[in-house]
């Protein structure tokens, strides 16, 4: 509890020393491509379908396609094979690399019925929907050695460490919500899925990430339909097409305004 303590001041504080700066000129130069899961940890699975190979598909194709159209931003991968990496390595990574943005994505997991794309921030979990995602994603931790140790005593199955661990985002919840509602509209208008929505919950993934920062949960694997979508090539494509015009617009709004 005192390490849970400490992390929540420690937290304020940066918060805090955020606030105080002038604003800088704002440029997105650096992006780090999250593919979820990975090696000996399969995420979610649907009949045939792993959530681990569904992300890295579209995670890869988004990198691509950054890459082709915006060829001055930087991207950088957590994984580009099926390999396990521990979540506080993937936000060292981008933290390594100096991201302007971090994307993180996913597959969901739930009833058959449960259908849609929704995109997360950190931040406090508004449901217990929400905070059975982020406990689901968290739960990893547990495949990680002296993981206590490494994320200073956090417990996945603790809902008031999710809502203290929520706090080190606040800095960027801004421009992390305003990244994450360009990737849902892009789902609903343009690829025509059905979306949940920008939720918050506190993500261990994001935690330490020190830039805006989203985590995307493309569809349920759980329900058949969607896993057929999911799994197919071309769907995969279309899906990495809408957050990559949401970055694109992210990217122009931003620097827009400097």
């Amino acid at each position: 509890m005192k390490n849970i303590v400490s992390l929540t001041i420690f937290a304020f504080l940066l918060f805090s020393s955020f606030t105080t700066f002038e604003r800088k000129e704002v440029k997105v130069r650096t992006v780090v491509i999250d593919a979820g899961h990975g090696g000996k940890d399969t995420g979610c699975n649907g009949t045939s379908a792993r959530e681990k190979d569904v992300a890295l598909k579209v995670a890869l194709k988004l990198g691509e396609l950054i890459q082709e159209n915006i060829p001055d931003v930087k991207v950088v991968y957590t994984r580009k094979d099926d390999r396990f990496v521990e979540l506080i390595d993937r936000a060292g990574i981008a933290n390594k690399n100096h991201a302007d943005l971090f994307v993180s994505i996913h597959c969901n997991s739930g009833p058959s019925a449960a259908y849609g794309t929704e995109t997360y921030t950190m931040g406090q979990h508004k449901s217990d929907g929400n905070l059975a995602v982020a406990k689901r994603e968290n739960s990893v931790v547990l495949q990680e050695e002296n993981y206590e140790k490494k994320y200073n005593g956090f417990n996945p199955n603790s809902p008031q460490n999710h809502i203290l661990f929520s706090l080190f985002q606040s800095a960027y919840l801004d421009n992390s919500l305003r990244f994450a509602q360009k990737v849902e509209k892009e789902f609903k208008t343009k690829v025509g899925r059905s979306s949940r929505g920008v939720k918050q919950a506190g993500f261990l993934v994001l935690w330490k990430s020190a830039m805006p920062s989203t985590l995307i949960e493309i569809g349920f694997l759980t329900n058949p339909t969607e896993e057929r979508f999911l799994n197919d090539k071309t769907n995969q494509t279309y899906m990495a097409s809408g957050i990559y015009r949401a970055f694109r617009d992210y990217k122009r709004e931003l620097e827009a305004m400097n």
